[in-house]
């Protein structure tokens, strides 16, 4: 993706920043976070995702003479701030958790360091990639956890629009999924790409053999087979007489999947072809393949849920000034004290606690110095710090960006779910697996 981010925002970033201007107190170093109050309706922990797109746009994030003239035909700040505009660059720093970690209520997830209006200005774009790569990846990872070891493919670009569902394969990668229909995925962050045909690739023929004998021809007999444009049945008598016993794999798009899997795999080894694979697609989500665990499917492919967060959207992440500098030179901690939208203020750091067997028992978020202080709990071998530099002096570290930092990402995922308790992954309804405590 090119070009500027900066428009990328909500008009009131921009409003403020223009008061500040006026007023100045715009040049306060400042702090902000952003972080969840609580986690989904019943989810027991998060995925963090979105990390290295939000440093790519934030080191795009620029005013250029088309954003310029767009904001002052509409009159939306003084000219003056338009000239500030026009030479706008973070420049300051961002710590945060690694793309990839688990995440609970109130974990600090990305810490912004800068002067009040650089650091203001990205609030509605960090949170709109946050809170959706992190929904995405959360959803993800629930359905990694039920498919025990099973590829699953995301496959679901037609049910979001056309940006967010090369954001959201992104995520559900890092999640662990392992390939993606969306080719842009692909070439933007390196992901491996499927897919083969449609129902509509049959339909095109006069006979569902001469449609399944022009794929064999053009893909090789390793190819997956769509069996249930008509009837099953026979269409897997077909696909096997057509690509031989050789056939790569099934693929099942409708009816009771547990019964219909099953009866596949019997037909499949009748007829000799003992090595081909059967995957199932249809409307899945963590509770869909959770029900197929004892079924005979070798592989999913889902499409609507993960990219819709499985009913979560968005993550519900904020993004709050937690302190700013005074007037004689020092922190002071602010926080909102609305009802029900309680935020605790001050510089953090945080870590995770691990009982002797590795196991997380409490996330600790420690008040005080910042993620760039003393790391007080590093000598404790039971606390895992959490919050790493994400960006110096405007600039991203190479490590969590690009195909690079997906890859990173995804590895990082797969280590910190094995610290997990058994608890966090259950279905069911429940409450964050971990509590969260300030030091």
């Amino acid at each position: 993706m090119t070009g500027s981010a900066a428009l990328f925002t909500d008009r009131y970033e921009l409003t403020m920043v223009d008061a500040a201007l006026l007023d100045g107190t715009a040049h306060r170093e400042s702090l902000f976070e952003a972080f969840a109050r609580r986690l989904p309706d019943g989810r027991r922990y998060g995925i963090v995702a979105g990390t290295g797109r939000m440093l790519d746009l934030i080191e795009r994030f620029r005013f250029e003479d088309a954003e310029l003239e767009f904001l002052r035909e509409h009159g939306v700040v003084r000219d003056e701030t338009l000239d500030w505009l026009a030479d706008y660059r973070f420049t300051g720093e961002i710590w945060g958790y690694h793309e990839g970690e688990a995440y609970f209520p109130g974990s600090p997830l990305v810490t912004i360091q800068g002067s009040f209006a650089e650091a203001v200005m990205l609030e509605t774009l960090v949170l709109s990639i946050l809170n959706f790569d992190s929904s995405v990846a959360s959803a993800a990872a629930r359905m990694v956890s039920v498919a025990l070891g099973r590829p699953i493919a995301e496959m679901g670009s037609r049910r979001t629009n056309e940006r967010s569902a090369v954001a959201a394969a992104r995520s559900a990668y890092i999640a662990g999924f392992d390939a993606t229909s969306n080719l842009e995925a692909g070439r933007t962050w390196g992901i491996p790409t499927m897919g083969t045909a449609a129902h509509s690739f049959t339909l095109l023929h006069d006979t569902e053999e001469a449609a399944f004998r022009a794929q064999v021809e053009a893909m090789g007999p390793g190819t997956t087979l769509l069996v249930d444009t008509y009837d099953i049945r026979t269409g897997v008598e077909t696909a096997v007489r057509v690509a031989g016993t050789e056939l790569g794999a099934v693929r099942i798009d409708s009816g009771d999947l547990p019964t219909v899997a099953a009866a596949v795999r019997r037909q499949l080894d009748e007829l000799g072809a003992v090595r081909t694979r059967i995957t199932v697609t249809s409307d899945l989500d963590e509770h869909a393949i959770a029900a197929l665990a004892s079924a005979p499917v070798d592989a999913y492919g889902v499409g609507t849920s993960v990219v819709t967060g499985s009913g979560f959207p968005a993550a519900g992440m904020v993004y709050k000034l937690v302190a700013r500098r005074g007037d004689d030179g020092e922190w002071v901690d602010v926080a909102k004290a609305s009802t029900n939208k309680l935020s605790v203020g001050g510089r953090k750091n945080a870590a995770r606690r691990l009982d002797s067997t590795r196991t997380a028992r409490e996330e600790l978020v420690f008040v005080g110095d910042g993620p760039e202080g003393e790391d007080e709990f590093a000598a404790d071998d039971q606390l895992r710090p959490l919050m790493v530099h994400l960006m110096h002096e405007g600039r991203a570290d190479a490590a969590y960006t690009g195909h690079a930092g997906v890859e990173a990402a995804r590895a990082h995922r797969d280590e910190v779910m094995q610290e997990l308790p058994i608890e966090a992954f259950r279905l069911g309804r429940g409450d964050a697996v971990i509590p969260t405590s300030y030091r």
